[in-house]
Formats: structure tokens, C-alpha cells, sequence
């Protein structure tokens, strides 16, 4: 399945944790073979003050039904294992669907009990799961649950105990050293640094001795196509600096009309990558950043230095890298990156992947001579 299994139990709240540890040995008394959803969804219904609690009392769901019908599910359930029990492949299946529900949806940093009924019903494999162990769940509108998840779930402990991965110091907040403002560019806040407002809150130096440099960048991010520069160098060189220099002109207002309003962004794949155990997470991540620079009222060029490490990140390279994520949004004219790399790097990769590089425009940054220096 691709799943880091620890990770993936990793995220699961208090609530939840305990409900699946109450699984297991509910699993292991009844000497089933596997810890299916139906032992997992009993112990969570068991936990009072639950956002599961909050939805059936929504939805009208009996919850003594309810608690009958998984029982007469479990009682299906083939018995006879002296050993200490597996976890049945569709348990990681509900838990991941949740996670990614959980953190791209809502913004989360746990899995509640609410995220992991909201996954059973709406995944159709899981939703015939449902379907099967209670007639129950048929009264549950997965469309208004979604929409109306916050208001639903609420009252519950596990709300009032939720938090954020807006909550969590964000890469933006790290580098300024103050909170982040809005609440709609979750994604942007967490994994990308704006390093225009670092302009403009002082915090970087005067960029000298790269004027062309930077006016090569001014010119190709203003132009209609193959509007997005690739700065190449040797290690050290300055080519963080050039984009510096850029974000330092921004914050000035030194530069053509159409990009007077433009932020900088620096995209960190790193912090992209950084707990994406479970298959299809750093895809999500990706995908939220660039559809939140996209529907951004305000024009966002994202700045990607070591780029040649997106080949291959977060999947096979040729398959669903971060390079083959943005390739779509690049060739649309609806993202727009200044990206940085060695010419090395450039040749090894960029090069060989011809649908790519047909995307950027090549800036060398070359080592600065005596009298410039």
C-alpha cells in the first residue's frame, strides 16, 4: 500500500489512539484474525463526548442500533487465532483517507473521529463497508457533513482539544519571527517563506554587484511565455542572492509595473517532504500550495532553490514528483517560479527532461570577477 503504518497511527488524536488500542484487544479476546474497521468504529462509539457523538445526534443515528449491527458484524468475523493479530488493509485505508481529509480539508493536525466517518462514508469502497455493517449510516449526508463539519462537531471534547496545523510555527513565521495573517493560504503559510515581507521588514541585506543578473530575471518573468528564469551556477556562487536582490527591489517598488505587487515565496521542499510518510500526503501538499497560488488575489512567483531536487521528490521521478506536479500549472502560463541550480545539476537533470526545461529561461550566475568584487 505505500504506507508508513507508524506515521500514519502517528495522527491519530487521543481519542482515537485510545479507540484503536481498545480494538485490538477487542480483536485479540474475540480471537479474530485481523483488526477490522467494525472493532475500531465499536470502540469509538463507545467514547463518550466524541465528534461521532455530535453526528449521530445530527443525524438522528441510533446509536444502540448501531452498536448492535457492528457487533453482528464482528460475530461474522472468522475466530480461532492464538496469535497477536494483524491490521486488517482496510484499517490504514480508513486512517489515510481521514489524514488527508483531515489536513488538507480542514487544516487539521490530528485525525478525529469525525474526519474518519466522514472518510468511511465518502470513499466508495468504504462507503459500501458502511453501507453493509448498518442501514444506520444511509442517514448521514456526506455533502452538508463536510460543509457543515466545524458547526456539527463543535461541542465535542475532541474540538475543544483540536489543533491547527495553522496553530504549529509555520516556515513564514519561522524566518519573520511573527505570526502569519489570514487563514486561507494554509498551505502557503506552512511550507513557503515570503521573502517580500523579509524585504521589507529589514531583514535582508543589500544585494551588490548583480544588477544584470537581476534585470535578466526582471525581463523573463515579464514576458508572455517562457517566463520563468532558472538561475545556474557553481555552489556559493549568489544565486539565493539574485532573488534577494529581486525581493529587496519588489519591497522598493524599482521594478516594471506588472510585477509592483508580485510577493516572492521561497518553496521548501523540505518541509513539504518532512512527515509525508503516507502515500499521496506530499502530492496533496504540493497540489494545495500551487492551487492556493493560483487563487491568490495577490500575484505569487515561488522561488525553488536545489531544483533539481524536485525530480524525484515525493514519488519516482517520471512519475508524481513535485517536478511533474508543477509541469501542468507551468505550461497553463497559472504558476510562475524563478528556480536556482547548479549548471551540473542543470545538465543531469533539466536537460534530459525536455517537457521541463522547455518551461524555464536559463540565467548564469557566474563568479563575480577582481574589480566587481
Amino acid at each position: 500500500m505505500g504506507v508508513n503504518l507508524k506515521s500514519l497511527i502517528g495522527r491519530l488524536n487521543a481519542t482515537c489512539r485510545g479507540a484503536l488500542e481498545g480494538a485490538a484487544g477487542l480483536c485479540l479476546s474475540r480471537t479474530n484474525y485481523d483488526v477490522e474497521p467494525e472493532h475500531f468504529l465499536l470502540k469509538l462509539i463507545e467514547s463518550p463526548d466524541t465528534d461521532l457523538a455530535a453526528i449521530f445526534r445530527r443525524y438522528e443515528i441510533n446509536q444502540s442500533r448501531v452498536t448492535k449491527d457492528l457487533t453482528a458484524a464482528l460475530d461474522k468475523l472468522k475466530t480461532g487465532n492464538a496469535r497477536t493479530p494483524g491490521l486488517s488493509p482496510r484499517l490504514p485505508q480508513l486512517i489515510q483517507e481521514a489524514w488527508l481529509l483531515a489536513s488538507v480539508d480542514y487544516g487539521a493536525a490530528q485525525v478525529r473521529s469525525g474526519h474518519l466517518l466522514v472518510a468511511l462514508l465518502a470513499s466508495d469502497d468504504l462507503r459500501r463497508l458502511a453501507r453493509e455493517i448498518s442501514r444506520e449510516f444511509a442517514s448521514v449526508s456526506v455533502e452538508s457533513l463536510k460543509k457543515d463539519f466545524a458547526e456539527i462537531t463543535g461541542g465535542s471534547a475532541e474540538a475543544r482539544e483540536a489543533t491547527n496545523l495553522s496553530d504549529q510555527p509555520s516556515a513564514t513565521e519561522a524566518a519573520t519571527g511573527g505570526p502569519v495573517t489570514g487563514g486561507k493560504t494554509k498551505a502557503l503559510d506552512q511550507f513557503t517563506i515570503d521573502l517580500t515581507a523579509r524585504a521589507r521588514a529589514g531583514k535582508i541585506d543589500p544585494v551588490l554587484g548583480r544588477d544584470f543578473e537581476i534585470r535578466q530575471v526582471v525581463d523573463i518573468l515579464t514576458r508572455r511565455r517562457q517566463n520563468n528564469p532558472i538561475l545556474t551556477g557553481e555552489a556559493g556562487v549568489g544565486k539565493t542572492a539574485v532573488v534577494e536582490g529581486f525581493a529587496l527591489r519588489i519591497a522598493e517598488g524599482d521594478v516594471p509595473d506588472p510585477l509592483k505587487n508580485v510577493a516572492v515565496r521561497t518553496l521548501d521542499l523540505g518541509l513539504l517532504q518532512a512527515g509525508a510518510g503516507i502515500k499521496g500526503e506530499f502530492e496533496n501538499r504540493l497540489k494545495s500550495v500551487i492551487d492556493e497560488v493560483k487563487g491568490s488575489s495577490q500575484p505569487i512567483i515561488l522561488f525553488i532553490d536545489e531544483a533539481h531536487t524536485m525530480i524525484g521528490a515525493g514519488g519516482q521521478a517520471g512519475q508524481n514528483d513535485a517536478a511533474n506536479l508543477l509541469k501542468p500549472a507551468l505550461a497553463r502560463g497559472e504558476l510562475r517560479t524563478i528556480a536556482a541550480t547548479t549548471w551540473a545539476e542543470y545538465k543531469k537533470y533539466f536537460e534530459k527532461d525536455a517537457a521541463l526545461a522547455r518551461r524555464f529561461q536559463v540565467v548564469k550566475v557566474e563568479e563575480p570577477d577582481e574589480a566587481k568584487a
